[in-house]
């Protein structure tokens, strides 16, 4: 085990960074996105065996969610083709699943498996809203932030040690740190918050995953005025309260929009 850890804390020293290729940022990266992506199977499929997971052949609610993250899927999968970037979605295979459950809240893991809460639904109120929210989150998992934050848990919390050595020595804190670090239900203490530049970089691209699906991207703005309405007065859902004050949001949106529009094709045409 010593010499495990002396190898993985050599391996962290030479690769500790990596750039995104959609964003060019460069990030925190002591998680390989292979583990990661198996890690997000087994806990994708634990998740749902242990919550009500609403039939799409039985709810037009449920059916809309599938509909919404299979034309999200196809406008990553061609977006990134155009852009000769389709290795890096090596290995996904999109899911796409609502929940019953009060909260407020969306999730996208490694590798595309997405969830919905059914608690969002009459926030979001229309198909292109909740495309709008599928898509925010899609960003986050292509820009890697929650590997970036998971990244920053094991140097913070684990001494920066390589993930394989973390799940082999500390299961327990290892599984926390990835459930935390994707925003995955209240019940392992306070998420890491994603940093500003993150909530930027997936708007800006979850509004152009909307626009290429064929929904309006200017739902965007009604929809964060429906969550600072719901916010009022009250603690935030968990979907809000690692995110900017909607008023700052909405106008980050609103400056954004034009760019997003360009990619905007109505369905049907």
């Amino acid at each position: 085990m010593k010499k495990i850890l002396i190898a993985a804390a050599f391996a962290t020293s030479i690769v500790s960074c990596s750039k995104n290729p959609i964003t060019g940022r460069n990030q925190l990266a002591l998680v390989p996105e292979s583990q990661v992506q198996a890690m997000a199977v087994e806990q994708y499929q634990s998740f749902l065996s242990q919550n009500k997971v609403v039939s799409a052949s039985a709810s037009k609610d449920a059916e809309m969610v599938r509909r919404v993250g299979q034309r999200i899927a196809n406008s990553v999968t061609k977006f990134y083709s155009e852009k000769g970037l389709s290795e890096e979605l090596a290995g996904f295979k999109w899911e796409y699943n609502l929940v019953d459950s009060k909260e407020v809240n969306a999730w996208c893991m490694p590798g595309g498996k997405i969830v919905v809460y059914t608690g969002l639904l009459p926030v979001t109120q229309n198909e292109a809203a909740l495309a709008v929210v599928v898509g925010h989150e899609v960003a986050h998992a292509l820009a890697h932030h929650g590997s970036e934050r998971m990244s920053q848990g094991l140097l913070q919390q684990l001494g920066g040690v390589a993930l394989a050595v973390a799940m082999s020595s500390k299961p327990a804190e290892t599984q926390n740190l990835f459930m935390n670090a994707y925003g995955i239900g209240t019940t392992y203490g306070v998420m890491l918050p994603f940093s500003r530049s993150n909530e930027l970089e997936a708007d800006k691209l979850g509004l152009i995953f909307t626009a290429l699906s064929g929904y309006n991207p200017q739902e965007a703005v009604p929809l964060w005025q429906r969550m600072a309405a719901l916010n009022k007065g009250q603690r935030p859902p968990e979907f809000a309260s690692t995110h900017p004050a909607e008023e700052t949001r909405i106008r980050q949106l609103q400056k954004m929009m034009p760019e997003a529009m360009k990619y905007y094709k109505p369905m049907g045409r």
